[in-house]
């Protein structure tokens, strides 16, 4: 396993190449879900890198995967700010990766969000999976009925399979999506300010948040594409695949080809 130190913590981390480079192509950049890690991930990664041309750069955040688990302090509802103000940007400066794009699932969207809107380090573009931009009472039902789930189910032994401590992940997902004082929580402030193209994608079905999220984000970023997903759930790359690697590989082969042609 290869790893990674970012501000006192030692992060996972794949790194994979396309089987059709792209010359001149940037990385991609994967940001998992509140409870995944790189191994969660499965094949999606790669065959992202081999549609695109790009590399895929996989990291699990710390408290995730085989990153150095979660020490047990408390979340504050700024996490996410964290992970996308310091943390995410310490991870691109180490491996010196420019213009990169960034594809974020939940509440790696979320972080993909806030880093675009709200550092000066230019991307290429954000591609964003079901993500949050505030906190919806359908959100917090769906989070309830996860962890009614995860009391009664073999939900435990199959996240521990991707987790080095995964009964505190669980933890520290929970209490903090729970805690009263997350219900304000909102990023609506950094939408105006994405300067990126930006793909946005929602299942119909998804569990977890209305299309109300993506809507949105469709109208405070300028470039915005929406897809909507029919019979699909919180997880597009999951439940529809190949719809998903079809919209982003368009996605960066428009962002690309402009830019080849602008040189």
């Amino acid at each position: 396993m290869k790893t990674l130190r970012i501000l006192d913590t030692e992060l996972e981390i794949v790194r994979l190449v396309s089987a059709h480079p792209r010359p001149g192509a940037p990385a991609i950049v994967f940001l998992h879900e509140g409870l995944g890690s790189v191994s969660m991930w499965r094949d999606f990664p790669q065959r992202v890198a081999d549609a695109t041309g790009c590399e895929a750069v996989v990291f699990s955040r710390y408290g995730y995967g085989r990153s150095t688990p979660h020490r047990g302090e408390a979340r504050t509802p700024r996490y996410m700010h964290d992970e996308a103000l310091e943390a995410l940007p310490a991870v691109l400066q180490t491996l010196g990766l420019e213009r990169p794009f960034l594809l974020g699932h939940s509440d790696g969207g979320s972080i993909a969000l806030i880093n675009a809107g709200g550092t000066h380090r230019p991307l290429s573009g954000i591609m964003v999976m079901a993500p949050h931009v505030l906190v919806e009472d359908f959100t917090l039902a769906g989070i309830r009925k996860a962890v009614e789930f995860y009391k009664t189910t073999d939900l435990p032994a199959r996240l521990a399979r991707h987790h080095r401590d995964a009964a505190t992940t669980f933890r520290v997902w929970q209490d903090i999506w729970l805690d009263p004082a997350f219900r304000s929580w909102n990023i609506e402030n950094y939408l105006a300010t994405i300067r990126c193209p930006v793909l946005a994608i929602q299942g119909e079905d998804d569990e977890y948040g209305t299309m109300d999220q993506i809507e949105r984000i469709a109208r405070q970023v300028a470039d915005v594409d929406l897809v909507k997903l029919a019979d699909c759930r919180h997880s597009p790359h999951k439940d529809q695949p190949e719809a998903v690697i079809e919209a982003v590989s368009g996605f960066v082969a428009r962002i690309l080809d402009a830019q080849d042609s602008a040189t």
